[in-house]
């Protein structure tokens, strides 16, 4: 299978470097895989788990918001937050849910509101999903 160079980085830290097989990310319209050959790209990530696969083995990373783009066969995501999976702090993502929830009560109904709410969702489904992934 034909290879690609990745490259995650959050402001303070190269993440992850190296080469991979495939890429699958955490999309704002929906989840998406980046293969070799892939037609170049510029998405904006929703927080959410990035799995790079190569030679048969995976590593996940949480990111929490960023930019991916994908050209001349590498793969540079930007990413607001990142950590390894097994280093993300799950507590600490079940509080900020809980604050944003308490919280939601008081701003105006607008796009305010609407934003918060899609982020909230977006967080609890990447709850969901760490809860599953860690129990395994």
């Amino acid at each position: 299978m034909l290879s690609f160079q990745v490259s995650l980085v959050r402001p303070d830290a190269l993440i992850f470097s190296g080469e991979a097989d495939q890429v699958d990310l955490p999309g704002a319209e929906g989840d998406m895989g980046v293969l070799a050959g892939h037609a170049p790209i510029v998405t904006i990530l929703r927080p959410g788990i990035v799995k790079v696969i190569a030679n048969d083995q995976d590593e996940k990373f949480v990111v929490m918001g960023g930019v991916a783009e994908f050209s001349k066969e590498e793969l540079m995501i930007l990413a607001d937050s990142a950590a390894r999976i097994e280093d993300f702090d799950v507590a600490g993502l079940k509080a900020d849910i809980e604050e944003r929830e308490g919280n939601l009560p008081t701003i105006s109904i607008g796009q305010e509101l609407d934003r918060e709410i899609a982020l909230l969702d977006h967080y609890k489904a990447l709850h969901r999903a760490l809860t599953v992934t860690t129990a395994m």
